[in-house]
């Protein structure tokens, strides 16, 4: 009979998470995650076989967890689509900080990370798709949401203007689709 396994993958990833909130996507090793989790590195290997994994996984994991908080919207109204995106990217906001949003940015040095990323993009364009005005509405907030998330990675909310915005985003697309 085996022994019982003491961390779980799930477990690496939250001690992961809070390395890269302290330090940065930077700080991530096999090495520092294995002293966190105190387990040996092949402890750390055993679960992730590399800090691209272990990244993988991690973007693997806020992607779902964004999914999930998105919803399920009916695929012919972009605009419920884009407020439940709204909705979903003011939620992940408070777990989600600059810091990790900059591994991110390292994950996508991977060109198989980024075409990954791309297809999730091309999925969101299809549900906003159309040549109403409405959907052309939809269109731009999503692009400001996502401007605005670029921006969250490169400090703009030191004042605590992140949430402003995204209201501004709001009212100007419900001006727009009334």
């Amino acid at each position: 009979m085996g022994r019982k396994p003491t961390i779980s993958r799930e477990s690496l990833l939250d001690e992961a998470e809070q390395i890269v909130r302290a330090g940065g996507g930077g700080a991530l090793t096999i090495g520092a995650l294995a002293q966190a989790a105190g387990i040996s590195k092949g402890g750390v290997q055993y679960s992730f076989a590399s800090k691209d994994e272990l990244v993988r996984g991690l973007i693997d994991r806020w992607t779902s967890q964004f999914d999930v908080m998105l919803g399920e919207t009916a695929e012919d109204d972009p605009v419920a689509f884009v407020r439940r995106y709204i909705a979903a990217t003011r939620a992940s906001q408070q777990a989600m900080n600059a810091k990790m949003a900059g591994l991110l940015v390292n994950y996508l040095e991977n060109p198989a990370n980024r075409r990954e990323t791309r297809d999730w993009y091309r999925g969101i364009f299809d549900r906003l798709g159309g040549d109403s005005e409405a959907a052309q509405a939809a269109r731009v907030a999503f692009l400001a949401v996502e401007g605005l998330f670029l921006m969250h990675m490169n400090g703009i909310d030191e004042d605590g203007d992140w949430s402003a915005f995204l209201e501004d985003v709001e009212a100007v697309l419900e001006r727009l689709t009334i």
